[in-house]
């Protein structure tokens, strides 16, 4: 088999998250595999106890309204899913590689080796992803952390700017001017009006 005709790419595109696992759907593995979707589940339905339900499971009408959905706008979609009498079923990396088993053609065997290297390839880059957000999230907390003490440390520092700016703006403020008592005998007429009028009073 030419893997130009079939990279990864096209085989990853197809895979989809539902329930928290990576599923292919039925129309989609029956394409890879060279096959009718009606002849790929007529195959699995004759060998139902290979198919649990960790390898394959049917959609919701809720779940394949939001893929329909999802699809409609989607300008990558990997097949296209109009027109059928009843909810697909999708399978699980396992349940791909059970299909390919009972379908027992040349093609599906082959191909059954990419969708696992698929299926492997896409779980790596999830991991990557979460070590990556990990790490993104140990950077975020340290850069708090390193903030808050960074807004701690200016609030201290301008609180003690302003305590010296404070005891500055007192040395540069002029005294207040004292009143200078006069040197010698004070003459009734030196005093003031009404110190002599004061003593006048004190004399009657």
């Amino acid at each position: 088999m030419n893997t130009d005709l079939l990279p990864l790419e096209a085989i990853t595109q197809r895979i989809i998250f539902l329930r928290e696992q990576k599923v292919l759907l039925d129309a989609d593995l029956a394409t890879l595999y060279g096959v009718t979707t009606k002849r790929l589940n007529e195959q699995v339905k004759r060998n139902q106890e290979r198919f649990p339900s960790d390898f394959m499971f049917q959609l919701t009408e809720g779940e394949f309204a939001a893929l329909r959905s999802h699809f409609a706008t989607s300008n990558d979609a990997p097949a296209k899913r109009g027109g059928r009498r009843y909810l697909p079923f999708v399978f699980t990396e396992h349940g791909a590689i059970m299909a390919a088993m009972v379908l027992n053609s040349p093609r599906a065997t082959e191909v059954s080796v990419y969708v696992v290297r698929a299926f492997v390839q896409l779980r790596e880059l999830l991991a990557s992803h979460r070590d990556l957000a990990q790490k993104l999230e140990e950077l975020e907390q340290k850069t708090r952390a390193l903030t808050k003490r960074h807004d701690d440390f200016a609030r201290n520092t301008r609180m003690q700017l302003r305590q010296v700016f404070e005891v500055i703006q007192e040395l540069m403020e002029p005294p207040e001017p004292t009143k200078k008592r006069p040197i010698g005998f004070v003459t009734p007429e030196e005093k003031k009006p009404d110190q002599t009028k004061a003593a006048k009073n004190m004399l009657a």
